[in-house]
């Protein structure tokens, strides 16, 4: 079979595991590209990015440019003389740089595009209660997520699975995923299709933190969906009153119950043996969740931490 000359792009974890894939495979990978060390923490101490980490330990070249439109970077880049670009987890990628390589530069997707485009497609198909999910190979083109599909793959999502369980899972299914992409590629057996238009498309657009505040006047299916698709991170929170405190509580993970005669949405019910929150149709009971200024812990261990519940109530 063909070997193609690879140059990487990506930066977290879930790229890493493409990375080793491509490493470990037939292909070569001439180049690798990910994004500038930073510095973090109170002691500004500078981490490295997962993908730097592993092409460093097997003597992989790294690139961390900050512009990726420089010229000596796009000379470096043109130098190695690689077949195609494999993105995953990286930035938008200016067009000199993306029309490169003769064989062109495709990225992975975690999503059945043209479903969740964006930033955050794991967590939106979980906190939109979808049952199957999915990774997309695509060429890249000018505009984000939008170009002709490659190949797809899916995968079924549990009903009580979260976003972190599925990012791994997907994590390992899209290393295959880009490995069949190169040697379909490699041996002119693929042929690449439009993506399908679709009148309302489901978006996946990046999460900030105020977006993730538990409206507890949602459905009690709703706001497990939106709990699980959202953990291990972001975390979805709510305010709690501990005395005269009001304190964040992360929750991470529950169970849920539909009920015909639910109290008002937001009612909060503790003892020594229940943690209930109300929806509007039902009862939500954290199993696990972190109180500002501790740890993670289960719902047992919370209650535990308290003598009296008089003074805890939703804020």
């Amino acid at each position: 079979m063909k070997e193609l000359k690879v140059v990487f792009f990506g930066t977290p974890e879930f790229a890493k595991t493409a990375l080793q894939a491509i490493h470990e495979s037939h292909h070569e990978v001439v180049g690798v590209v990910t994004v500038a060390d930073k510095a973090s923490g109170r002691g500004q101490k500078t981490n490295q990015s997962p993908v730097k980490i592993f092409a460093q330990e097997h003597g992989l070249k790294v690139f961390q440019p900050e512009n990726l439109k420089n010229p000596d970077f796009l000379a470096q880049i043109d130098a190695l003389n690689a077949d195609i670009f494999v993105v995953v987890a990286f930035r938008m990628m200016p067009k000199i740089l993306f029309q490169m390589p003769p064989m062109g530069t495709f990225n992975l997707h975690a999503s059945l595009l043209p479903d969740y485009r964006g930033a955050a497609p794991i967590n939106f198909a979980v906190m939109n209660g979808e049952s199957k999910t999915g990774a997309t190979t695509f060429f890249i083109n000018e505009k984000i997520d939008e170009g002709n599909i490659l190949l797809q793959k899916e995968i079924e999502i549990g009903t009580d699975e979260d976003a972190g369980s599925l990012h791994d899972r997907l994590m390992v299914m899209g290393a295959g995923l880009i490995i069949e992409t190169l040697d379909g590629l490699a041996e002119n057996s693929i042929t690449e299709r439009p993506q399908p238009k679709v009148a309302i498309p489901k978006n996946a657009f990046k999460i900030f933190k105020e977006n993730t505040r538990i409206d507890w006047n949602r459905p009690v299916s709703d706001v497990f969906n939106f709990i699980r698709g959202l953990s291990p991170y972001p975390a979805a929170f709510t305010k709690i009153q501990i005395g005269d405190q009001v304190k964040t509580l992360k929750i991470y993970a529950g169970k849920k119950e539909e009920i015909s005669l639910p109290k008002t949405p937001g009612t909060l019910e503790i003892s020594k043996n229940d943690f209930k929150i109300y929806t509007n149709n039902g009862i939500y009971m954290p199993t696990e969740l972190q109180l500002e200024g501790k740890k993670r812990m289960s719902v047992r261990d919370f209650i535990n931490g308290f003598r009296s519940f008089d003074d805890i109530k939703m804020a």
